[in-house]
Protein backbone atom coordinates (compact mmCIF):
# COMPACT_ATOMS: atom_id res chain seq x y z
CA UNK A 1 0.00 0.00 0.00
CA UNK A 2 0.73 3.30 -0.72
CA UNK A 3 1.06 5.45 2.66
CA UNK A 4 -0.18 9.45 1.97
CA UNK A 5 1.67 11.59 4.74
CA UNK A 6 -0.84 13.03 6.91
CA UNK A 7 -1.38 17.02 7.47
CA UNK A 8 -0.18 18.17 10.63
CA UNK A 9 -1.38 21.40 13.00
CA UNK A 10 0.51 24.17 13.29
CA UNK A 11 1.86 23.04 16.81
CA UNK A 12 3.57 20.24 15.18
CA UNK A 13 5.31 22.45 12.92
CA UNK A 14 6.58 24.83 15.37
CA UNK A 15 7.61 21.91 17.28
CA UNK A 16 9.53 20.32 14.20
CA UNK A 17 11.08 23.79 13.61
CA UNK A 18 11.76 24.18 17.52
CA UNK A 19 10.39 27.89 16.47
CA UNK A 20 7.24 29.69 18.04
CA UNK A 21 3.29 29.31 16.75
CA UNK A 22 3.93 33.05 15.61
CA UNK A 23 6.75 32.38 14.05
CA UNK A 24 4.73 29.71 11.82
CA UNK A 25 2.21 32.05 11.32
CA UNK A 26 4.47 34.82 10.19
CA UNK A 27 5.95 32.59 7.42
CA UNK A 28 3.02 31.57 5.86
CA UNK A 29 1.91 35.17 5.87
CA UNK A 30 5.37 36.21 4.26
CA UNK A 31 4.55 32.91 1.43
CA UNK A 32 8.20 31.24 3.23
CA UNK A 33 5.62 28.15 3.53
CA UNK A 34 4.09 28.18 0.24
CA UNK A 35 0.03 27.73 0.18
CA UNK A 36 0.83 23.86 -1.51
CA UNK A 37 2.23 22.70 1.58
CA UNK A 38 -0.83 23.40 3.53
CA UNK A 39 -4.34 23.82 3.76
CA UNK A 40 -6.32 25.88 5.62
CA UNK A 41 -10.25 25.43 7.00
CA UNK A 42 -12.07 27.94 8.20
CA UNK A 43 -9.05 29.38 11.12
CA UNK A 44 -7.76 25.79 10.96
CA UNK A 45 -4.53 25.11 8.94
CA UNK A 46 -3.16 21.52 8.63
CA UNK A 47 0.74 21.13 6.98
CA UNK A 48 2.27 19.17 4.77
CA UNK A 49 5.36 18.68 6.93
CA UNK A 50 8.03 17.48 4.16
CA UNK A 51 6.65 19.90 1.75
CA UNK A 52 7.15 22.55 4.52
CA UNK A 53 10.50 21.63 5.34
CA UNK A 54 11.36 21.50 1.25
CA UNK A 55 9.97 24.97 1.06
CA UNK A 56 11.98 26.68 3.95
CA UNK A 57 15.38 24.65 2.85
CA UNK A 58 15.07 25.01 -1.19
CA UNK A 59 12.71 28.30 -1.08
CA UNK A 60 9.04 28.18 -3.18
CA UNK A 61 7.62 25.59 -4.70
CA UNK A 62 5.63 25.54 -7.76
CA UNK A 63 3.35 23.07 -9.12
CA UNK A 64 3.61 21.58 -12.70
CA UNK A 65 1.77 18.98 -14.37
CA UNK A 66 1.81 17.47 -10.85
CA UNK A 67 5.27 17.57 -10.46
CA UNK A 68 7.11 19.78 -8.14
CA UNK A 69 9.47 22.19 -9.17
CA UNK A 70 12.13 24.77 -7.67
CA UNK A 71 10.73 28.65 -8.68
CA UNK A 72 13.09 31.04 -8.44
CA UNK A 73 13.12 32.45 -4.79
CA UNK A 74 11.37 35.67 -4.49
CA UNK A 75 12.98 35.67 -0.85
CA UNK A 76 16.18 34.40 0.79
CA UNK A 77 15.41 30.74 2.24
CA UNK A 78 15.50 30.12 5.58
CA UNK A 79 18.56 28.56 6.71
CA UNK A 80 18.14 25.28 9.14
CA UNK A 81 20.68 24.19 11.15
Amino acid sequence: MNEQEQYVPIENVAKHFSVSISTIRAWVRQDRIPKNTYMKLGTTYRFKLSAVETALVQGPLEATDEVLTTAKPAKKPIELY
